[in-house]
């Protein structure tokens, strides 16, 4: 089994209109709602490729109890959500029909109080002897220490589990000298973490800092990959339009997957980036467009770099 940590969930709302225009008023022709944030987003679509996945965090108010009724169909994700006083947020796409580009807005997550941290804690380390991989993925709410990752990082570790941190700013920092198996930075977060806006290079860093390895999303440029078995590059065969929220989770997805699948890097980095576009591609925030998937899958060949 697989855990999700996130620790900041969220309501995804994703509202279409025809043309997004500033100052304007928009009648939304469709209206979407799923449970998102990173690591929820990253358990749907790994129950979509089989993989039975349990999702921890927190979850509070009435979204909260929005997401865990959502999160009650869909098979193969358990929820093991931690319940807080404090509303989870929301987060909002707006597909612009015409020109394809979205816009997103993010809330502020909840106030996470130090009784309700320590109750998480305790339902991490109930959980852990029981998976074989985590994900931790996201942002961290207020009231959260911004070591936490490092903490869940080390916990995991000492519990001989792997796992994956994808997250940014000084939790991504503090995370990656706890030297976690894997992070996956897209080139801003990388760029923050190591002064340096060339991937290879910041990539390359971002090893010497403590992961074990780094896969690096460079949005439509695809991923760069350095591992202990070599340097690889992934890219998607063609630019596709759409509503990018997710497809960095579902690039984890992707990666978690090939860990458990014992696939090589090739083959693992190659579905990260065929859903990665599949997702962009689907109409609503965190989902994947299979046939989409099907279809760029055979045509993704990862290249060894030197």
């Amino acid at each position: 089994m697989i855990l999700t940590v996130t620790l900041n969930t969220a309501l995804d709302l994703t509202y279409r209109v025809r043309s997004l225009r500033p100052h304007a008023s928009h009648r939304v022709s469709e209206v979407v709602e799923r449970p998102g944030g990173k690591g929820v987003n990253v358990a749907r679509v790994l129950a979509a490729l089989g993989h039975e996945t349990t999702v921890t965090g927190f979850a509070g108010g009435g979204t909260g109890r929005a997401i865990r009724e959502r999160l009650a169909d869909v098979p193969g994700v358990t929820d093991a959500l931690v319940p807080v006083a404090g509303a989870t947020r929301r987060t909002i796409a707006v597909m612009d029909e015409l020109s394809g580009d979205t816009t997103q807005l993010n809330e502020p997550g909840p106030q996470i109080e130090p009784t309700e941290w320590g109750a998480f804690l305790d339902r991490y380390e109930e959980l852990l002897p029981s998976v074989s991989v985590v994900a931790l993925c996201g942002s961290l709410p207020p009231g959260v220490p911004v070591g936490a990752y490092a903490n869940l990082v080390r916990a995991a570790r000492a519990a001989d589990v792997p796992v994956l941190l994808d997250t940014s700013g000084e939790p991504l920092r503090r995370g990656v000298a706890a030297r976690p198996d894997l992070i996956k930075p897209n080139a801003d977060e990388l760029a923050e973490l190591t002064g340096s806006h060339e991937p290879l290079r910041a990539t390359q860093d971002a090893r010497r800092r403590g992961a074990h390895t780094v896969v690096a999303s460079l949005g439509a440029d695809g991923l760069l990959a350095v591992t202990p078995e070599g340097r690889w590059r992934a890219t998607p065969p063609a630019r596709i339009h759409g509503n990018p929220t997710g497809a960095g989770d579902s690039a984890v997805a992707g990666l978690l997957s090939g860990l458990l699948e014992k696939l090589p890097w090739p083959d693992r980095l190659a579905r990260a980036v065929a859903l990665s576009a599949a997702t962009v591609a689907a109409p609503a925030a965190g989902e994947f467009d299979r046939r989409t998937f099907e279809e760029l899958l055979g045509r993704i060949s990862p290249r060894l770099i030197a």
